[in-house]
């Protein structure tokens, strides 16, 4: 095929442009009801939807004509025909599908110009090779931008949850972005690994059956982790499986260093307060020497204490010290002996003068109202903290009465 400049294009050319323009009205008639026959997804559109591809094939058309006159213009006439609908048909149809649409407005061109030499059939052979790749690189392009979209939206869940400054608009956030998750939700921290892989935390996720929300905030990776079955995704069922068995397999997605799980939540809209204990908990790991990977942020909460976590004050004495001292005042007196001397059952019988079974079962009856058991070193290190801002705290609240006049409250007085 002659590539000769516009002005002085062939006769046998001149001709075949002139019969083009001419017929470009019923190859696009005929190439919308082919369309019709051949795919069943184009047949069973929506009109509105039908009628924005059948314009894309008709441009499609048009551009040809334009571009056998002139093939220097591939670049900008191949692009012209997806700025006939380029939202609606990404939105419409797949890759695949506008492969499909290419292939049969092709055949139906072919069809009307196979007595017309074949310099005409290898012009259309190479356009609609050009028009193939540019239907992929608009494909590629807006694959990227939703990607790019997508992750923004993201770290902006993510930090959200972070910082506990939630809105209406969170659930929307989260449903744009394809959440699967339902149920309990809990929070994982760890380090970034130098190499990190989000597709693999998220293979792996599939894999877990749960679906994850990835941050990453410098040298501190975050997982938003979510209970999710997909009918379609080929996993085991994962409702009842604890978290922290959830967090081990997760373990090779992190870096070196300490890994920290939050306590499980309700739902997605309440993974602030996981996220809050992850975060308080991998601020302080490093205190407990043989923490292991993953640990729970709960067996963290004597270090947060000790670092000034108000959530861990409150979580210490509302899960021990109280249920305790309101069980029974004999378990919170036996438990704070048999901690202070050393975890000896006969030094804590002396104590009190009880006998050492009587102490015994009274650190059963603890282990079984509270959930921790004393005869653990690190258990005894909680349920001590716990013993002690309690105290504090009941220390305070009796310090501090308030002065009353005919039934309100004039000031608050401190007993010496």
């Amino acid at each position: 095929m002659a590539n000769a400049p516009a002005g002085d294009i062939p006769q046998d050319k001149a001709e075949t442009l002139a019969w083009l323009r001419k017929i470009s009205g019923d190859l696009a008639t005929v190439t919308t009801k082919r369309l019709e026959e051949r795919l069943p997804w184009y047949a069973e559109m929506p009109p509105a939807r039908r009628s924005s591809v059948g314009l894309v094939a008709q441009a499609g058309i048009t551009s040809f004509i334009q571009w056998y006159e002139d093939p220097t213009s591939t670049p900008w006439i191949a692009a012209d025909i997806f700025a006939a609908a380029p939202r609606e048909l990404l939105r419409s149809v797949s890759l695949q599908q506008t492969l499909q649409l290419i292939r049969v407005t092709v055949e139906v061109t072919e069809e009307r110009v196979a007595g017309r030499g074949g310099h005409v059939h290898e012009a259309i052979l190479e356009y609609s090779r050009d028009l193939a790749f540019t239907a992929a690189d608009v494909y590629a392009r807006a694959a990227e931008a939703r990607g790019l979209w997508d992750a923004r939206l993201e770290a902006l869940v993510v930090d959200s949850i972070l910082t506990g400054e939630t809105d209406d608009e969170l659930p929307s956030r989260i449903a744009a972005l394809g959440w699967h998750g339902h149920g309990e939700v809990s929070v994982l921290v760890g380090t970034t690994p130098p190499m990190f892989d989000v597709d693999q935390v998220r293979r792996t996720a599939r894999k877990l059956g749960v679906d994850v929300l990835v941050g990453v905030q410098g040298a501190r990776l975050v997982l938003v982790i979510g209970r999710a079955q997909d009918p379609a995704a080929d996993s085991e069922p994962v409702e009842g499986r604890p978290f922290v068995d959830i967090a081990r397999a997760m373990e090779p997605c992190f870096g070196a260093g300490h890994l920290v799980l939050g306590p499980t939540v309700p739902a997605l809209v309440d993974a602030s307060m996981s996220a809050r204990a992850a975060l308080a908990g991998f601020a302080v790991a490093s205190g407990w020497r043989h923490a292991p990977r993953p640990v729970e942020a709960d067996d963290l909460l004597p270090e947060r204490a000790l670092a000034g976590d108000p959530l861990a004050r409150t979580t210490l004495v509302e899960r021990i010290y109280r249920p305790l001292l309101a069980h029974s005042a004999d378990l919170v007196a036996t438990l704070w002996s048999y901690l202070d001397n050393g975890r000896s059952l006969e030094a804590t019988a002396r104590e009190l003068f009880v006998h050492p079974n009587t102490v015994r079962y009274r650190l059963k009856r603890v282990s079984e109202i509270i959930g921790w058991d004393a005869t653990g070193p690190r258990e005894a290190l909680i349920l001590q903290t716990a013993l002690i801002l309690g105290s504090i705290g009941a220390a305070d609240g009796v310090r501090r009465r308030p002065t009353r006049r005919n039934g309100q409250i004039l000031s608050t007085s401190h007993k010496q």
